[in-house]
């Protein structure tokens, strides 16, 4: 239909121009409206929401390259372990189909405590370093992480900014270091993900492929608004950032936490 059409370009949009300085795709917000207002049945759902970071990815990081953002560690090994993640993930989407509420209960668990917890710290910003001093995870604990955060999603569709952000921010490390890398990792292993769900499409029953026109649309408005938000995320203060990303964990933790218990 010509309104949902319309409505996945404002709803992408608008959520990247919030979620992009703060090295989040949107997608993670973007899951519950596709599958509540525009009716996206599961699991094309997944693959649409990688084919909304696909195409709008390039806006942020076009900004982010720029800027010089993109450059360092910490993006090639986000984005070296979650691609085997992701391609992962996709299978168990389709052949082992965990239930919406097992999904809807991680991130409820994860990301609920974490984002109340960095909106406390932010009020005492102590320890929060400059991107030259700031000491990443081991090797091994990042690998790990991006690995995990991969395959959650490749299940899901989200991307895996929402998780590795408020994970990194945690430990320390500032937003301008974050942002560039998770936002790369996201876009990267997207098109993987995607690609795999077209190829799964061949061989399963059920919706596998992503739902193009909307998900082309709903990109199109995060091409646009990822661009806008990355421009932005230079101005805004660390502590703004910081609680910015809290409250987005906060609201979408709590969110699932109520889907789930309802």
């Amino acid at each position: 239909m010509e309104w949902t059409i319309w409505a996945g370009l404002a709803a992408g949009l608008l959520i990247s121009v919030v979620t992009a300085p703060v090295g989040v795709s949107g997608a993670v917000f973007l899951l519950p409206i596709q599958l509540s207002v525009l009716g996206v049945p599961s699991p094309a759902v997944t693959p649409t929401n990688l084919l909304f970071n696909v195409v709008a990815g390039p806006g942020a990081l076009w900004r982010y390259r720029r800027n010089g953002a993109l450059r360092g560690r910490l993006a090639r090994r986000l984005i070296l372990w979650t691609l085997p993640g992701v391609a992962t993930g996709a299978a168990v989407r389709v052949f082992v189909l965990p239930g919406p509420d097992v999904f809807r209960l991680l991130i409820a668990v994860l990301l609920l405590p974490l984002g109340l917890w960095l909106c406390i710290r932010t009020r005492r910003p102590v320890g929060v370093r400059s991107p030259a001093e700031a000491a990443t995870p081991s090797p091994t604990v990042l690998s790990v992480l991006a690995l995990c955060v991969g395959v959650v999603g490749g299940i899901y569709g989200i991307g895996g900014g929402s998780l590795l952000g408020p994970i990194l921010a945690a430990r320390g490390l500032p937003l301008a270091l974050i942002a560039p890398a998770t936002l790369a990792a996201t876009f990267t292993t997207s098109v993987a993900g995607a690609a795999v769900y077209t190829a799964l499409a061949l061989v399963s029953t059920g919706p596998v492929a992503p739902d193009w026109w909307l998900g082309v649309a709903c990109g199109l408005g995060g091409l646009i608004g990822g661009y806008l938000g990355a421009r932005l995320q230079p101005h805004l203060p660390e502590t703004a950032l910081r609680l910015l990303l809290g409250i987005l964990a906060t609201a979408l933790g709590a969110l699932y936490a109520v889907q789930t218990l309802a």
